[in-house]
């Protein structure tokens, strides 16, 4: 997405507006874009608000970076859209986890010393043998995962 977006704020639902703000497009954008896309369904209550869930956002972002950033039509972006749930179904399926926004971080960047120093001083010997457990658990998850 070329243009750099706002985050998401952590909440569980989000108005219209709060969605046109945070994806960059006008309300009446997003009304037209429920009726092509049928996987956009946000959640209607009292006088037909419409409240938009984190992963519908989510969706409402790729529909603009296809539509906007890639140059597809509708029609191409709704196929590509398909194309893309049918390939995250497929990795759940298979059992593969979607880590989509979580930043990998490898167990070598990582410094238990002085986390167990800490502990030591902090907490008595408890928590030093707590986090050398931890971190023999955590090699040991790395060397399968390598």
């Amino acid at each position: 997405m070329g243009n750099s977006l706002p985050p998401i704020p952590a909440k569980r639902y989000f108005t219209i507006g709060e969605v046109a703000d945070l994806c960059g497009v006008k309300p009446h954008v997003l009304r037209y874009w429920e009726q092509e896309f049928t996987q956009l369904r946000p959640m209607k209550r009292r006088g037909n608000r419409r409240y938009y869930q984190h992963h519908e956002v989510l969706m409402i972002r790729r529909i603009r970076d296809l539509l906007y950033d890639q140059g597809f039509t509708i029609s191409g972006a709704r196929n590509k859209l398909q194309e893309l749930v049918q390939i995250e179904r497929e990795r759940k399926k298979s059992g593969e986890v979607a880590l989509d926004g979580v930043e990998v971080v490898e167990l070598d960047d990582i410094s238990f010393d002085g986390l167990e120093e800490l502990a030591m001083v902090n907490a008595g010997s408890t928590a030093a043998q707590q986090l050398t457990q931890l971190r023999r658990e955590l090699n040991e998850i790395h060397a399968l995962l390598v």
